[in-house]
């Protein structure tokens, strides 16, 4: 019983600590310009 205990905390706090790092992470827009372009002439080197 006592390990089954312990592995809940573990998962709650496994848990919390994900659902941080996912909120945490959220924020900035990726670029809509930019990117390949096609070369022309000497920039081929």
């Amino acid at each position: 019983m006592r390990a089954l205990r312990r592995g809940l905390i573990v998962l709650g706090v496994a848990l919390i600590a994900g659902g941080l790092m996912k909120l945490r992470g959220k924020g900035g827009v990726p670029p809509t310009s930019g990117g390949w372009r096609e070369l022309e002439g000497p920039e081929f080197r």
